[in-house]
């Protein structure tokens, strides 16, 4: 067997997977970056942990591959923080930290705390690695782990505060990871025929069915696949956040976002659909306004990859196991066409009109400061159709979620799964990722000021996304719950979500960016041209309206 270093094959390992980026804070395995650069990987040096598990985590779900990140030892649990994203998102990235000698542990250790429990919670597999020898071992593993099945976050936790144990030494080292697991998904399992025969009969006898196209639809690069089931089965589409872009805005089946961040017409469809159809999709909270949309009662299928997930949130009368794109396939081969469903889609097109006409007068809407509902429908009409929009959550979810039409199939769409802040950091994963396309992140004031010290990272390493702040200096988000507490506004209550008015170009121009303020919609699209054409870190800042809040989300009476 070769004898080598940790480092070296650490780094002949993550290269050999095809990642082109690691992102880190220090102090690190120092030794396996020098390895990493020797094999011109890019080293991005953040400014906080949980940024670079953010860049790493959309950095993996738009390669659709495993991302990689690493922190040392006293980091190691902010890093565990920053991985809660890419865990409710099921994103595989891989995490690597240091932590102390055994010899230390549990003995009070300089600024050592237990990381079991912290990972435990945010990953898929965690382990120790003690020596170089192990190295191999586990190093397979984590990368399996992350990205079979319902991808998610691995860790491996180095021994020594920089892991220094392992990368420093040599060993006899071989067996690099496969590269079968350098893509997700790595296998593409067909759900039953027989299963498969059952779901289509009970499609097509359905007066009223409904698909619910969730991020495994995004991550098994089925967009094809579920327009031409939807096509030919003459059935409605909703797409969750995750499978926002998976299917056209302007297509004749498109109903929009269902749950928490949704459009009404998507949620009032669910509730009178006889049949729903949840693909690729965990039928989560967010998704389904706490279980309650479709109601509990309705006739539900579902088509997983993992079938622990079958029947977990809703009872189902049919499940199917498999690779989202491998059985709609399958099934597209499999099914005769139906009739279309005219009363059916005649009842569906009424409600997507009637959500379109309320929103319409705010959609366009010259008041100024700018309402949310205009600057959305500026970006609908300006976005490349190669963009990568990356959107943060809150309001920024909500107003991406409902008011963004992404109509071309080059177009991809990544939102935040928990942590509000995430959407810059991210935005700059992404670039990474893809360089040669356009990346927009669309954040508020409130989330930007999260991780605003990125842009320098950013600018350093000529990373050059933009990133448009919805400035209502504000977390306007939260006015309603506080002044329910207050009764009203007060000065106490103003402290709870109100900002001071800042300028955030003037922030992005004194870290070597571009900054740029719009006040009103005719600006905008000026503005993003600069933004796009500058050759650096952009921040576009948009002052829009405090009073510019979402409205809450459609349920049954």
């Amino acid at each position: 067997m070769p004898e080598m270093t940790g480092a070296k094959f650490l780094a002949d390992s993550v290269h050999g997977l095809g990642i082109t980026h690691v992102f880190f804070m220090p102090y690190i395995a120092p030794r396996a970056l020098m390895e990493m650069e020797k094999l011109g990987m890019k080293r991005i040096q953040t400014h906080g942990e949980k940024a670079a598990a953010y860049m790493a985590d959309a950095y993996a779900r738009v390669n659709r591959g495993p991302g990689l990140c690493m922190a040392q030892s006293v980091g190691a649990v902010n890093l565990a923080a920053g991985l809660q994203d890419a865990f409710l998102a099921c994103s595989p990235v891989v995490a690597i930290t240091g932590r102390e000698t055994q010899i230390s542990l549990q003995r009070h250790a300089y600024q050592e705390v237990n990381h079991v429990n912290p990972f435990s919670a945010v990953t898929k597999y965690s382990a120790d690695v003690a020596t170089p020898e192990q190295l191999p071992v586990y190093l397979r593993q984590a990368f399996r782990a992350a990205t079979t099945g319902t991808p998610g976050p691995a860790h491996l936790d180095l021994e020594a505060l920089s892991g220094s144990a392992v990368v420093d030494c040599e060993g006899d080292l071989e067996g690099m990871p496969e590269k079968l697991f350098a893509s997700v998904p790595p296998f593409r399992p067909e759900a039953e025929l027989e299963a498969i025969a059952e779901v289509l009969r009970r499609l097509a006898a359905a007066e009223r069915p409904v698909i619910v196209a969730g991020g495994g639809v995004t991550t098994s690069d089925a967009r094809a696949e579920l327009i031409a089931l939807a096509e030919k089965l003459s059935i409605p589409v909703a797409t969750s956040l995750n499978a926002k872009a998976m299917f056209p805005a302007d297509h004749d089946l498109a109903l929009g976002t269902p749950g928490n961040y949704s459009r009404f017409c998507t949620n009032q469809a669910l509730c009178e659909a006889d049949l729903v159809f949840f693909i690729g999709s965990h039928a989560g909270g967010q998704v389904t306004h706490q279980y309650r949309i479709p109601p509990q009662g309705t006739p539900v299928i579902q088509l997983d990859i993992n079938a622990e997930e079958l029947g977990r949130n809703y009872p189902i009368e049919v499940g199917l196991q498999g690779d989202i794109r491998s059985s709609l396939r399958k099934m597209v081969e499999q099914a005769e066409a139906v009739e279309p469903r005219t009363k059916w889609l005649a009842r569906v097109h009424e409600l997507v009109a009637e959500w379109r006409a309320s929103v319409q007068d705010k959609a366009d809407s010259d008041e100024i400061p700018m309402r949310p509902e205009r600057l959305c429908k500026e970006l609908s009409d300006y976005l490349p159709s190669d963009v990568i929009l990356v959107s943060d959550t809150g309001h920024s979810g909500i107003w991406t979620g409902t008011m963004l039409d992404f109509t071309d199939p080059g177009q991809t769409y990544v939102r935040c799964a928990g942590s509000l802040g995430w959407g810059l950091p991210a935005a700059i994963g992404a670039k990474c990722a893809k360089p040669d396309r356009p990346v927009l992140c669309f954040t508020g004031d409130g989330g930007i000021w999260y991780h605003m010290t990125e842009l320098d990272t950013a600018m350093k390493n000529g990373i050059n996304t933009v990133t448009v702040v919805n400035n209502n200096h504000s977390l306007n988000q939260e006015q309603g719950g506080v002044e329910a507490v207050y009764g009203g506004r007060t000065e106490g209550s103003d402290e709870l979500w109100l900002f001071p008015e800042v300028d955030f170009a003037k922030m992005a121009e004194s870290m070597g960016c571009l900054g740029l303020t719009v006040n009103k919609p005719s600006e905008l699209p000026s503005a993003l041209d600069q933004a796009f054409e500058s050759g650096r870190p952009a921040v576009v800042d948009v002052k829009t309206h405090l009073e510019g809040i979402a409205p809450r989300a459609w349920l049954p009476d």
